[in-house]
């Protein structure tokens, strides 16, 4: 006996779904009747519903609508031990996020009391982009660079600190650099450090006062917690103006007038001091990943623009700190990336080109191939990368 088909008002209800889930599936090419009955209207059968109960499992671990009708679509063909487990990761990060923003909304709140207004949603916006930004990066090195130095080690020796130094830190976030250092900061040195509340600085400031009884002789960090794009900021540092080493380290996609901040900067820098900028423009990895298509034979004309794009954007920064610094000398730091699977890559070109993520998976096959190539051959895929730091003065 043929099995009795159910209407789509049936079929949702077995599944504890609405009508409309079962239309909007029906829409997307998830769940397709497998019939209509006399007055048209759609009809299902017991497969229809383990298709139907099938979405809802996994829509309710978090894939999206376009991820389980591929799924559906491939049928058993698919890895379903691969795909659990690439949404384990998507959802760790999810929840990564969403302990980053409750962690920001409970320190406005223990900051700012009753006193909120909508500016304050737009920090908490602004920062948790900021630190998640900069934990990507910490965590994509960390995994990957192969070096006997520390990053931030390598910057601070750059740097040359002397003792006595009267420093100015903009934006000083977790503070690596003084984490990384602590011990051998020299003696006597000053540090005026700012950022804002709701950012990675308030867990510096824990540790500084977690930690200050180990510093060197003499040393004392002092953090300000205030917007340095405000003119009154500006006025409380200038009332410890002429610092002979100014710090300004990967904060340029945070300042909204990069021109008025340097401008600031160099009135306060004292005569014979340092102003030290990260070159936010580098084309190293552009210039890799142009090269290694072009030999995997992909075209990906994007690689161009980027390089274009930094390029000019490099010489109006050059401009602008020539227009306030006579001085300018660039520090080369070289770093060495190491990664052992192509799927490492795949992640690294997604983090680095989040609008091309679609043509990045529709090649990835070839992308794949490539790079397991070269691992087979090498063993591993080691990229040497410099970054540029400006040493200004006046």
């Amino acid at each position: 006996m043929e099995d009795k088909k159910m209407t789509s008002g049936e079929i949702a209800k077995k599944a504890g779904v609405s009508q409309k889930a079962v239309r909007l599936y029906d829409e997307k090419g998830l769940l397709k009747p497998t019939g209509y009955s006399e007055g048209n209207y759609r009809l299902y059968d017991k497969e229809a519903l383990q298709v139907l109960e099938k979405i809802v499992a996994l829509k309710q671990i978090g894939f999206s609508l376009e991820e389980i009708r591929d799924n559906l679509v491939a049928g058993d063909a698919v890895d379903i031990e691969e795909a659990l487990r690439i949404q384990l990761k998507t959802m760790e990060e999810k929840r990564w996020q969403i302990e980053k923003v409750i962690t920001s909304i409970n320190r406005t709140l223990e900051r700012k009391g009753k006193d909120l207004d909508w500016d304050d949603v737009a920090s908490i916006v602004q920062n948790v982009s900021i630190d998640l930004k900069a934990d990507e990066g910490h965590w994509d090195a960390v995994l990957h660079t192969s070096e006997d130095l520390d990053w931030y080690v390598k910057i601070f020796r750059a740097l040359e600190i002397k003792e006595n130094e009267k420093v100015l830190d903009l934006g000083c976030g977790f503070s690596k650099l003084w984490r990384n250092n602590w011990k051998d900061i020299p003696k006597g040195t000053k540090v005026y450090a700012y950022d804002l509340h709701g950012s990675w600085a308030d867990d510096f400031a824990n540790f500084l006062s977690e930690n200050k009884a180990d510093l060197p002789e003499g040393v004392d960090i002092d953090i300000t917690f205030e917007d340095l794009e405000k003119a009154e900021t500006w006025d409380l540092i200038k009332k410890d103006k002429d610092y002979s080493l100014i710090i300004a380290h990967y904060i340029r996609d945070e300042l909204k007038n990069v021109e008025a901040f340097i401008a600031r900067a160099s009135e306060v820098l004292a005569k014979g001091g340092k102003f030290s900028f990260n070159n936010p423009c580098e084309t190293c990895w552009d210039k890799y990943f142009k090269k290694t298509f072009e030999d995997m034979g992909v075209k990906a004309p994007f690689f161009d623009d980027v390089i274009n794009e930094l390029d000019i954007e490099k010489e109006v920064l050059v401009v602008i700190l020539k227009k306030c610094f006579p001085i300018i000398k660039s520090v080369y730091l070289p770093c060495r990336w190491v990664y052992t699977t192509p799927d490492e890559m795949i992640d690294k070109l997604k983090r680095l080109y989040p609008e091309q993520e679609k043509f990045i998976l529709s090649e990835q096959r070839k992308i794949k191939e490539y790079y397991a190539g070269v691992i087979a051959k090498e063993g591993k895929i080691v990229i040497d990368v410099e970054s540029e730091f400006w040493q200004c003065g006046k």
